[in-house]
């Protein structure tokens, strides 16, 4: 990517000219919108019986807009000296960087993982969740050297980057040998982390590096639009209300059926006691 290109100041198409204005979890709210948008609508019954909106696809997708949600969250509370821009459009398809992180304490890329009530295990290139072996370090750090070199080509020299997985809500996080080159955090502690990092970037370089990062053709040839980011999360709102509805619905038609059994059972009991006696 030749330096005319990421100094323009007109890159990312219609509606976003900067990374900043992009929300934590916008591709895949995105892609998540798009595919429920292909499943035939609840039957009546379906919904008066909570059945979920959602497909196993689909829910898969809302866990991780959730979890990048979360991260986002706790990203915005590192203050003014430190720029985050959430899900960057990389290379020439459909690709997303989770969130990217420039500061006094160097340029970091988060793998968001929202593994919510599950048993993660790590010991060096090994991430176990509930006894499966995932590929998140070894894409963490691809992800990092793909961002290393199209920053230092966007700045003119080369720039480090830490490749980092979060995990959200895991039920317990083991890392049994910390992994080379990538850094495994709980959510929880994130913001406590980052503190405690050392100065790695000059306030200047930090502010050359996260200039380039939040340009979009920096990181894509041909950004693409996922739609308005305002309009994006209405959406996303509706069908989380709609989750939610769904869940108590659930819940509702549970409890009946518990409250009916305890009624039943001594009436069958009785029953039973009536015929054994005649």
């Amino acid at each position: 990517m030749t330096g005319d290109i990421s100094d323009r100041d007109d890159v990312g198409g219609p509606g976003a000219p900067d990374l900043r204005a992009r929300f934590p979890g916008q591709a895949v709210v995105a892609e998540l919108l798009r595919r429920q948008g292909q499943i035939p609508p609840r039957r009546l019954l379906a919904r008066l019986f909570g059945a979920s909106p959602l497909t196993p696809d689909t829910s898969a997708w809302f866990k991780g807009a959730l979890g990048e949600f979360e991260v986002g969250r706790l990203l915005a509370g590192l203050g003014p000296g430190c720029t985050v821009v959430h899900a960057v459009p990389v290379g020439a398809g459909t690709s997303d960087i989770d969130h990217v992180i420039i500061g006094p304490q160097g340029v970091f890329t988060v793998n968001t993982k929202n593994h919510s009530g599950q048993k993660v295990w790590v010991a060096g290139g090994t991430f176990m969740v509930n006894g499966k072996r995932l590929p998140h370090i070894r894409n963490s750090l691809f992800e990092a050297n793909r961002a290393a070199r199209i920053l230092g080509r966007a700045v003119g020299h080369p720039v480090a980057v830490t490749p980092m997985v979060v995990v959200v809500s895991p039920l317990r996080l083991n890392i049994k040998r910390k992994p080379d080159g990538v850094e495994v955090v709980d959510a929880r502690g994130l913001p406590r982390w980052f503190y405690r990092q050392p100065q790695r970037l000059a306030a200047q370089e930090a502010a050359q590096i996260a200039a380039a990062a939040c340009r979009p053709l920096t990181w894509h040839r041909d950004p693409p639009g996922d739609g308005d980011p305002a309009l994006l999360m209405a959406r996303f709102e509706t069908l989380r209300r709609d989750v939610a509805s769904s869940l108590r619905r659930r819940m509702v038609w549970g409890a009946a059926m518990v409250a009916g059994l305890f009624v039943a059972i001594p009436a069958i009991y009785q029953v039973y006691l009536d015929l054994l006696v005649r």
